[in-house]
C-alpha cells in the first residue's frame, strides 16, 4: 500500500543556493487549504506525490507560491526534456492561441500538418506515418487494436495474442494495463483477456536470464506458439526501474518478430525525444520497430501523443475510422512542434548522453557503498535506484526509497513518489537542460539524503 506525504506544515532546516531553496515549513502553510481542497475534491488515487504546490517552473527548476525552490528531478514525470516553460515553447503556444485556432477535430489544421511533417521527416524510414491522440495510454490502445487488424488480415482471428512483459507500465486504460505486467493494476478487471500474455523482462536484475532462449521458453511454457502472435510490445527501456534489454536480445526479437509476421511495438512514451542520450530510445538496439508509441516528452508541455510506424500497418482502417477528439490540436502541436525544434537545435541527445554519463557514474559510486541499493540502471537522463533490504540483495524496501524522496524533498531536491516493483525503485529524470553545476549540486543533495536515512533505517534495525 502507498504511503502519503502529510499536509501538515513541518519546519524543516533552511536551505539556500542558487538552484534550490527553502525558507519555510513544507508545505507552505498559505498552500495548505489548496491542498485540503483538492484531497476533499479529488479522487484519492490522485494523491501520493509530494504536497508541493506548483506556482512557477523554468528550465529545471519549480517554484511554489511562498517562494521555496526546487531543483526538479521528475521533468514533471518525463515530460520537460526541453525544460519547463522554454521561451520558444511559449511563443509557440502564444502565438498559436492568437491566431483564435484553439480546436478543430479531425478537421485540417495547419499547426497538425506542420508538426507530423517535422516529426515524421525525423522518423526512420519505413517508419513514416503518425497519427497524433492525446495521452499515452490511448497511443498504446491504438498500437494494441493495430497488432490485432494485421494479426486478423495475415493469419486468421486466431493470430490474436499479444506479448508484453512483466512489470511493464503501458497506461492506465482497460487494453493498456492488460498489456501492462503490473498484477495489482489488473485486480479491477474481472474478465482479463486470454490474449495477453507476459514473459519476464531481460533486465538482469530481476530476471537473471537475458538470453532470447529463455523468452522463447517462457512463450512455450505458457502455451503460446509463435503463429498465433499478432504483436510484441515493450517499453524501449523498462520505466518503473529504467532498465535496458541486451541489444542482443533485442535484435533476435526483431527477426523472431518479421519471422512470424507478429509486429514489434517499443513504447516510447518515456523514452523519445533525446531523453536516453539517442533521440529516439530504440537506436540504442540498432532496430526499427513496426510501430512506436509516443507521449510526455513530445512537447516539454501540454497533451499530446502519437503513434508511428509502417504505412501499411497505420493504414489499414479506412478514413473515419480511427479519431480523437483532440487528435492533432493545433495549440499542442504547435508546442510539439517547438519543443521538437528546441530538441534538435540544442542536440539534447548528446547532452543527455553527456549528462547521463555522470549520474550514471555517480549513482554506481554509490551503489558500491550503500548495500541498500540493489541495482542502479538508465541511460542519458533517466536512471533508477532500487532500493533493497540489506542482505537480501533482492528485496524491495519502499519505506527506504519512501524516506529519501521525503528527505530530498525537504533539501530542495523534488521527486515523484517510488515506483516499480515494490513501490521501492527512486526515479531520476532531469529536465535534459539542467546545467552541469545544478546537475553537480542535486548529486550532493541526493549523496546526502540517502546516507542519512540509509544511517537511520540502520538505527531503527537494530533498536528493534
Amino acid at each position: 500500500m502507498a504511503r502519503e506525504f502529510s499536509i501538515t506544515p513541518k519546519s524543516v532546516p533552511p536551505v539556500s543556493s542558487e538552484y534550490r531553496k527553502i525558507a519555510t515549513p513544507l508545505p507552505a502553510p498559505e498552500t495548505v487549504p489548496l491542498l485540503e481542497s483538492l484531497h476533499h475534491t479529488e479522487l484519492r488515487a490522485m494523491q501520493g506525490q509530494p504536497p508541493v504546490v506548483w506556482h512557477r517552473a523554468e528550465g529545471f527548476q519549480v517554484y511554489d507560491p511562498a517562494g521555496n525552490c526546487w531543483i526538479d528531478w521528475s521533468s514533471g514525470v518525463l515530460i520537460t526534456n526541453a525544460g519547463h516553460s522554454h521561451p520558444d515553447v511559449i511563443k509557440a503556444i502564444k502565438e498559436q492561441t492568437a491566431s483564435h485556432m484553439i480546436a478543430s477535430y479531425m478537421f485540417p489544421n495547419a499547426a497538425r500538418a506542420r508538426f507530423a511533417a517535422r516529426f515524421s521527416e525525423l522518423l526512420p524510414e519505413g517508419h513514416k506515418k503518425v497519427f497524433l491522440l492525446s495521452t499515452g495510454s490511448e497511443a498504446v490502445e491504438c498500437a494494441i487494436k493495430l497488432c490485432r487488424t494485421h494479426g486478423i488480415k495475415v493469419g486468421g482471428r486466431k493470430k490474436n495474442i499479444i506479448v508484453s512483459f512483466e512489470k511493464a507500465f503501458h497506461g492506465r486504460t482497460l487494453g493498456s494495463q492488460q498489456a501492462g505486467g503490473i498484477p495489482a493494476l489488473k485486480e479491477w478487471i474481472v474478465n482479463l483477456d486470454a490474449g495477453f500474455v507476459q514473459v519476464p523482462f531481460p533486465d538482469g536484475f530481476r530476471t537473471t536470464d537475458t538470453s532470447f532462449d529463455f523468452f522463447l521458453k517462457c512463450l512455450t511454457d505458457l502455451g503460446v506458439s509463435g503463429p498465433n502472435v499478432c504483436g510484441v510490445i515493450l517499453e524501449t527501456y523498462q520505466g518503473g526501474s529504467a532498465a535496458f534489454a541486451p541489444v542482443e536480445y533485442m535484435q533476435q526479437l526483431r527477426k523472431w518478430c518479421d519471422g512470424h509476421k507478429a509486429l514489434l511495438v517499443c513504447d516510447e512514451v518515456q523514452a523519445g525525444f533525446g531523453r536516453t542520450g539517442a533521440m529516439w530510445g530504440f537506436e540504442h538496439y540498432g532496430i526499427v520497430p513496426d510501430l512506436s508509441t509516443w507521449g510526455k516528452g513530445i512537447s516539454s508541455s501540454l497533451p499530446i501523443a502519437a503513434v508511428a510506424g509502417r504505412a501499411d500497418v497505420m493504414d489499414l482502417h479506412p478514413p473515419g475510422s480511427m479519431s480523437s477528439t483532440h487528435s492533432g490540436n493545433p495549440v499542442c502541436c504547435a508546442a510539439a512542434l517547438a519543443s521538437l525544434e528546441v530538441v534538435v537545435r540544442e542536440n539534447l541527445p548528446a547532452q543527455a548522453a553527456r549528462k547521463g554519463a555522470v549520474l550514471l557514474s555517480r549513482l554506481k559510486a554509490m551503489m558500491a557503498k550503500h548495500p541498500e541499493i540493489g541495482c542502479v540502471d538508465g541511460k542519458g537522463m533517466v536512471a533508477g535506484i532500487a532500493c533493497v533490504k540489506p542482505g537480501t540483495n533482492r528485496e524491495p524496501h519502499p519505506d527506504l526509497a519512501w524516506d529519501v524522496v521525503e528527505r530530498c524533498w525537504h533539501k530542495g531536491l523534488l521527486m515523484f513518489m517510488p515506483v516499480g516493483f515494490g513501490g521501492a525503485t527512486v526515479k531520476i529524470c532531469p529536465p535534459i537542460v539542467i546545467s552541469d553545476e545544478a546537475l553537480e549540486e542535486s548529486l550532493q543533495v541526493f549523496e546526502q539524503a540517502f546516507a542519512e536515512v540509509a544511517a537511520e533505517h540502520k538505527l531503527e534495525a537494530t533498536a528493534r
